[in-house]
């Protein structure tokens, strides 16, 4: 899991989201590797979701932070850089469960994909959206890994 904040790498206060998106994960009983944050810096983002996904090989990867308009909000850019394939269906869950509770929703920015068999999503790094953003993906997640595990599919 990663936090993406250049002031938060720095040691300018405390890193509300990663924790957030932590409890989160572990409400689906996923196993949380390691946490880090780093700084917007698109080209060392992108270098950490490879390690995690290439080296580490983990099943899901998530990172919080650096999903809106600022120039420096670059997290779907060094995510997009290094996913095989997107999937869109989750990010665009993830804006409009945000949409009855800002109207700023549609200013997120955050894709999701797959590198590999890894999934990787991009959380923005709000706290509260955190739980919004989680709560319209949280059934979705578990069958998406089961998938990317090479399991069967099922419907309904």
């Amino acid at each position: 899991m990663i936090t993406v904040s250049t002031s938060k790498a720095a040691g300018r206060g405390e890193d509300e989201s990663g924790p957030r998106l932590a409890r989160w994960a572990k409400s689906l009983r996923l196993e949380i590797a390691a946490t880090e944050i780093v700084p917007d810096d698109p080209d060392l983002l992108s270098e950490r979701l490879r390690h995690w996904a290439d080296t580490e090989r983990c099943e899901v990867v998530l990172t919080t932070g650096g999903t809106g308009l600022s120039p420096t909000d670059l997290t779907p850019e060094a995510t997009r850089a290094i996913v095989d394939r997107e999937a869109p269906g989750i990010a665009e869950a993830m804006r409009a469960a945000s949409r009855d509770h800002t109207p700023h929703w549609m200013l997120s920015r955050g894709i999701a994909g797959v590198r590999g068999s890894t999934l990787i999503v991009n959380f923005p790094g709000n706290p509260p959206a955190i739980d919004q953003a989680g709560a319209a993906i949280a059934d979705a997640v578990p069958h998406a890994l089961e998938l990317l595990r090479g399991g069967g599919h099922r419907h309904g």
